[in-house]
């Protein structure tokens, strides 16, 4: 799976670069560098712009980051390693897009309709970004390698999808939940949008010669021509034999 079994020393380097980056940032906050709403997203209202650069680094517990920290380097390792021309516009796009996003969903009360002030942090969203583009990609490509990650995301991260659902629809709550599910939402989507985007950049479907209309190899005709005087009983009975026993033979015939 790996190209001539080499792993790509982006795929190593970047995810390492951001997890510093996010404990550096959960660093700064136990220094109180990064007090009340400042560095996080607040839906709707200006002083929340900056949240769409910062608010991947920040978490509001050491149970955050570590929850984000493990998918982060699992899901960037695989996005450098498998899509290394595009990784970096995914990222970066995905980081931005996504946090634009959330910034203009209206913060609402699903359950009252009351408008809540909400600080939204945390790197989920660029978690889920990384996780459906990686699966919807290779889905999209149709490439059995890219195939192969899109499964392995499935088997790891789909129960991802419930987060994009609020939790209140779950559970009974005596107050908000304080998980973002309109981040998770948006880097789902953000994530499509990007993997429909670059289906054609990369590897895709790989289509053999013979799969081309007007295909035609002198060596397979010889080999036909070779078959029917060796076997001309196939074609007198031809209809009631099975065309696949032939194109075994013939396959046969080529690997002498």
């Amino acid at each position: 799976m790996l190209k001539n079994n080499i792993i790509s020393k982006k795929a190593l380097l970047y995810p390492l670069l951001m997890l510093a980056a996010m404990w550096l940032g959960f660093f700064l906050q136990m220094q109180g560098f990064f007090q009340s709403c400042f560095g996080a997203i607040i839906p709707l209202l200006p002083e929340g712009l900056l949240g769409i650069i910062t608010s991947p680094l920040l978490h509001g517990n050491m149970e955050h980051i570590v929850g984000n920290s493990i998918p982060i380097a699992v899901l960037m390792f695989l996005l450098y390693q498998f899509y290394p021309l595009v990784a970096n516009k995914v990222f970066i796009t995905g980081w931005l897009a996504t946090g634009f996003l959330v910034w203009l969903l209206p913060p609402i009360d699903i359950m009252t309709g009351d408008y809540l002030y909400t600080c939204t942090i945390g790197a989920s969203g660029v978690v889920y970004v990384l996780a459906f583009f990686l699966f919807f990609s290779g889905v999209f490509k149709w490439n059995m390698k890219l195939l192969t990650i899109s499964l392995l995301v499935v088997l790891y991260y789909g129960s991802l999808i419930w987060g994009m659902l609020p939790e209140e629809l779950f559970s009974n709550l005596q107050e908000p939940s304080k998980i973002s599910w309109q981040a998770h939402l948006a880097g789902g989507i953000v994530g499509v949008i990007l993997a429909l985007l670059f289906k054609k950049v990369g590897d895709k479907k790989k289509k053999f010669i013979w799969e081309f209309p007007n295909y035609y190899s002198e060596k397979d005709d010889k080999l036909w021509q070779q078959y029917k005087e060796n076997h001309p009983e196939d074609f007198m009975e031809l209809p009631y034999k099975k065309k696949d026993d032939i194109w075994e033979r013939l396959d046969e015939l080529r690997g002498k």
